[in-house]
């Protein structure tokens, strides 16, 4: 898949086309970032004759992204992002996709904002969490999510780049020497290029900071894009109004989620983590592409590049990460649904109608979860978004809202993938006479009695080596 910018192909086995899916995007977007492994412009496409005015313009291009990456900034890790950065803005610029909000566009998602947070207060027992709120443009979204993206992509960026190493013989290294250290540089500066081509595809679609379902924006930050609302409205006969209220309300119920669930966001992020840190490559395919490579066709790299050869194969931890993130993201996303349901009510006219609009978009996989997985080569799809939203609705209707929100209280209370089978089941458990009516106790007698145990039997180690020298 040429249009992957890290080697990753789509994962749904149900839509094999759907890899080429940034190919109908392109225009008047980023345009395809992997249809470049390397980020530059005028490399021929592979089987194209190459054109030295081509190379030429290539290699200006590398000068420039070399001198950007010199003098010790932009790359401390295996991804330099200050250049992801740069590319970033400017494709949003070439674009036409950084035009700064309005005043009036400003005050409106304030008062949207506003009136959100008020109308949540009847639905959730959890407090409000936006403590400021701030209208961006596509480049604010790059510029304010930067820091987190680097957290999500610095482990695999740092695997891929360690696999090429892997695969070079001992010999090799120790003739390449400092070479080593360059190369390092040059994949950094391809990861750079790379996240930045996604960055900008994402920036000039995402609605809000919570979007994606991961915080990805500054904590308690209510943040919502008023040119993207505009143009994801398009063609709904619905006033943009309605669509913006809708959207902050979604957004201030995250934040809700968020800021009063203090181990839910370290969660989603180590687990992210815990996905990329388990990539696996076929080093061994490193050195079949090797000797494929015709030296006298420069596009014969970008062809190999592309071919699939690299692309790292999922591992039984990776899938068991996986899952729980979904179920996760599910649960998150189910909630809001239901809160912000519940809230916007017949209030909102066009509420249902948007509601069934996101929920589309977020469970089949739309354009941002896409470009997330061409990033990190893994897709935010809470799949089972309905099943969790049914649990939720389930609990507030035989327990009331604040029973349900009290299962935030600790992830060992969470529902997992079999409760979203059997909600009912679930519910039940909650209501019945058991340590579910007091689940913090609960854990904790739990806690202590397993701190009893270890005692214990640190207890009976020390008997027995005491009775050992006596008998000496």
């Amino acid at each position: 898949m040429t249009n992957m910018p890290f080697g990753f192909s789509s994962q749904d086995p149900d839509d094999p086309d759907k890899g080429d899916s940034s190919q109908g995007r392109s225009e008047g977007g980023a345009g395809n970032p992997g249809d470049n492994p390397f980020g530059f412009a005028g490399m021929p496409g592979p089987g194209g004759n190459f054109d030295i005015g081509q190379l030429g313009q290539m290699l200006t291009q590398l000068g420039q992204a070399l001198s950007h990456s010199g003098g010790g900034s932009g790359q401390s890790g295996p991804v330099n992002y200050d250049l992801a950065k740069q590319l970033a803005v400017q494709q949003l610029h070439n674009n036409q996709r950084t035009e700064r909000p309005s005043q009036e566009q400003v005050k409106a998602i304030e008062d949207a904002v506003r009136l959100a947070e008020l109308w949540l207060d009847a639905s959730t027992s959890l407090p409000a969490g936006v403590r400021s709120v701030q209208t961006w443009s596509s480049v604010d979204w790059v510029e304010k999510t930067l820091p987190v993206w680097q957290r999500l992509c610095d482990p695999i960026a740092q695997r891929m780049s360690a696999a090429w190493l892997e695969a070079l013989p001992e010999e090799a290294k120790q003739a390449a020497g400092p070479l080593l250290n360059m190369l390092g540089q040059m994949g950094g500066m391809t990861f750079g290029s790379q996240l930045g081509s996604g960055l900008a595809q994402l920036g000039g679609e995402v609605l809000t900071s919570t979007e994606v379902g991961l915080p990805l924006g500054p904590s308690g930050t209510a943040a919502l894009l008023p040119a993207n609302i505009e143009k994801f409205v398009e063609g709904l006969d619905r006033p943009i109004s309605e669509a913006t209220l809708f959207l902050a309300a979604r957004e201030a119920a995250h934040h809700r989620l968020f800021g009063h669930v203090p181990w839910l966001a370290q969660r989603l992020l180590a687990t992210v983590e815990e996905y990329a840190r388990g990539i696996h490559i076929d080093t061994s395919a490193l050195e079949d592409m090797a000797g494929k490579i015709d030296p006298s066709n420069p596009a014969s790299m970008q062809e190999m590049m592309g071919s699939g050869m690299l692309e790292p194969q999922t591992t039984p931890e990776q899938q068991a990460a996986l899952n729980r993130l979904e179920t996760l993201l599910a649960l998150v996303e189910g909630w809001v649904d239901v809160v912000v349901a519940d809230a916007l009510g017949e209030r909102l006219p066009g509420a249902e109608a948007l509601g069934e609009l996101v929920r589309r978009r977020r469970a089949s996989g739309g354009p941002a979860e896409q470009t997330f997985a061409t990033l990190i080569g893994l897709e935010l799809r809470p799949r089972r978004m309905r099943d969790a939203a049914n649990l939720w609705r389930l609990m507030a209707e035989r327990h009331g809202t604040e029973a349900r929100d009290q299962v935030w209280d600790h992830p060992d209370l969470l529902p997992d993938s079999s409760d979203l089978d059997e909600p009912l089941d679930f519910a039940d458990r909650w209501g019945s006479n058991s340590d579910l009516d007091d689940p913090i106790a609960a854990i904790r007698r739990a806690e202590e009695a397993e701190k009893s145990e270890d005692d214990s039997s640190e207890g009976d180690s020390d008997s027995d080596g005491s009775n050992g020298d006596a008998k000496s």
